[in-house]
């Protein structure tokens, strides 16, 4: 500690006022000797010494053994039980229909395995034309007295079989379960654990695939309850649990939607409760073989066509005018199109210095290809002194009327004081925000954000945002990252996919950057606006988690992009002593905020890296 003090002072030293070209590097060595920083480094270290992909599913595979060693997780078992008061009844429904003997048994070999007792299998054979799976069922049910079966005389595919399963359990929680798949011998006892804390009606988890050689791969680490990633695909997976009495008042599966049936479920169930809870842990392998789904995306294409059906009936179930679109080239992937069904204003406000070429391009691009027909714009003039940017103004003023507002804001820069000046004069029922550095480049940009800010549960609209060169600069904003807040997937192609398809998917994100996001008006006047002690920094964050803790949901729409010249108009930020120390009083006033958030943020996960912006595996996860 010694020498990390004697560094920390001479740093000091040499950030005298004088020597403000330092301030960026103290910046970064103060934050390199701190816990966060020393965490972060170490991660930064293991990716590059582990960096090709092969030994990374190699990293991956010993990760998920440790954290699965039998004698580790029997201990946690045995000091854990003794504080459950409650220990509910799980029934296990399997539909069984001709798979590999001894994947079968291993499936069922992984429920009775369990380290949490008072479950039930119920298994029904969709009449397996493999004489042998019907001889292993009764031999299990002969063995074990919780291990219920029923043969079903005429194969009448997934749907009815798991109903036919369904009709044997007699648990408070159902517990779904594919017939050659794995539970991990801790699954039952997390989410015992989780009802004891948050007796939730659905609950989900973490999951990965094994292959035939008992090797474990693509870990799926999810969020916490995600409405919208929900709509783009079913990102719950395996392995999900629900309260029997709310399984029974959906009637279970629906024939029909063979394939989805379980991504139909979900949905309907959805709609009838937002108790629903999230356990970061993997629980749950999936079968990787020339059967499974799991191999390939192309093994049951018949599945995208119900996931589809399920999505459509959805929206009219929600009375949610819109259709379902595949995304291309991302199999298992859905875009929603809203019709618009509450029109009205969208009131664009833009702060700006000066920097007439960069804001000329933008609002002659908001002229020139905006299709959605109602919007004003509401310039701030932040102490402009250049001639050419008042003969610009000049020009907005004849050519749009009243559709053109300057206001003048001779205040030292302050973000969050300016957008609240911007909504004093705003008249729309929509406002939205846009740095002068963003140019538009597709004519539906405005209806697109405008159909999803119109939802009563839709709190922020946040788009995908792009470098001149087509890698991206926003495709969402993630707690926690570098200390504070960082964008995802900043750099990769706009073409790339990124984890399980966020790139391209609809997602909830706890934060949007402000450079260009939109919002119901009354939603900016419930939540306050935004907080003018966030001059600089972070205020766009801050605005969009007190519009989270009011209940909205945050959303990224990839179908919306624009060109973003970021910070082109105020450069390099920490270039002096005065911005440093603005930056530092920021960044202490949000972690003091939302310390919660940063240290969890509820749509990602404890298991992904905070050393990296591309999901890659937190090696320090416990």
């Amino acid at each position: 500690m010694g020498l990390i003090k004697r560094t920390i002072k001479f740093i000091n030293k040499i950030g005298s006022p004088e020597n403000t070209k330092a301030q960026n590097l103290i910046g970064f060595v103060k934050f390199l000797f701190s816990k966060p920083g020393i965490r972060l480094a170490r991660e930064k270290i293991n990716r590059i010494l582990l960096s090709s992909d092969k030994f990374d599913q190699n990293i991956y595979n010993q990760w998920i053994k440790d954290r699965q060693n039998p004698s580790i997780l029997q201990a946690q078992y045995n000091n854990g039980i003794k504080s459950i008061k409650h220990q509910p009844l799980f029934s296990i429904v399997v539909p069984v229909y001709n798979p590999p003997v001894h994947y079968l048994k291993q499936a069922i070999d992984s429920v009775i395995g369990q380290l949490y007792s008072n479950w039930e299998l119920c298994l029904a054979d969709d009449r397996s034309p493999n004489p042998e799976i019907q001889n292993i069922l009764n031999t299990y049910a002969q063995k074990d007295k919780r291990i219920k079966i029923v043969l079903r005389t005429t194969n009448g595919h997934i749907s009815a079989c798991s109903n036919s399963a369904l009709t044997l359990a007699t648990g408070e929680y159902i517990v779904f379960m594919d017939h050659d798949d794995l539970l991990t011998p801790n699954c039952l006892f997390e989410f015992v654990k989780h009802i004891n804390k948050t007796p939730d009606d659905i609950i989900y988890s973490d999951e990965d695939k094994i292959d035939d050689k008992g090797l474990y791969s693509s870990p799926h680490f999810k969020p916490n309850w995600a409405p919208d990633n929900l709509l783009s695909r079913n990102y719950m997976g395996h392995v999900v649990v629900m309260r029997k009495s709310l399984v029974d008042k959906i009637n279970g599966f629906r024939e029909g939607f063979e394939g989805s049936q379980d991504y139909d479920l979900l949905l309907r169930a959805t709609e009838l409760t937002t108790a629903i809870g999230h356990i970061p842990k993997v629980l749950y392998h999936w079968r990787i073989h020339e059967m499974s789904v799991a191999s390939a995306s192309e093994a049951k294409p018949y599945a995208y066509i119900a996931a589809h059906k399920a999505l459509s009936e959805a929206l009219q179930r929600r009375e949610t005018p819109g259709t379902v679109e595949y995304i291309p080239d991302t199999p298992g992937g859905y875009r929603i199109k809203y019709e618009i069904t509450k029109p009205g204003k969208v009131s664009i406000i833009i702060p700006t210095k000066n920097q007439h070429i960069l804001l000329g391009k933008a609002i002659d691009s908001i002229i020139k290809l905006t299709d959605y027909p109602s919007f004003e714009i509401i310039l701030l003039n932040n102490n402009s002194d250049e001639p050419e940017f008042f003969e610009l103004v000049k020009r907005y003023e004849k050519e749009l009327g009243a559709r053109f507002k300057c206001l003048e804001a001779a205040f030292p820069f302050n973000y969050s004081k300016l957008m609240n000046l911007g909504r004093s004069a705003a008249t729309g029922d929509y406002i939205l925000l846009l740095n002068n550095d963003v140019e538009v480049i597709q004519k539906n940009w405005m209806h697109e954000m405008v159909s999803f800010a119109q939802r009563k549960t839709t709190g922020v609209v946040g788009v995908k945002l792009l470098f001149p060169d087509n890698t991206i600069q926003h495709a969402g904003v993630v707690l926690g990252l570098g200390g504070a807040a960082a964008h995802v997937f900043a750099n990769i192609h706009k073409s790339e996919r990124g984890y399980y398809n966020y790139v391209r998917s609809l997602n909830n994100y706890s934060s949007l950057t402000g450079a260009c996001i939109m919002c119901r008006t009354t939603i900016f006047n419930e939540v306050g606006g935004f907080d003018e002690e966030l001059q600089v920094e972070y205020n766009d964050i801050d605005f969009c988690l007190k519009i989270i803790e009011k209940g909205y949901f945050n959303v990224y729409v990839p179908d919306v992009e624009l060109y973003h010249y970021e910070s082109a108009s105020r450069g390099q930020p920490y270039m002096s002593k005065a911005n440093w120390e603005q930056h530092e009083h920021d960044f202490n006033i949000f972690r003091s905020k939302w310390l919660p958030y940063i240290e969890n943020d509820p749509f990602y996960n404890p298991n992904l890296s905070l050393a990296t912006n591309d999901f890659m595996l937190n090696l320090e996860a416990k």
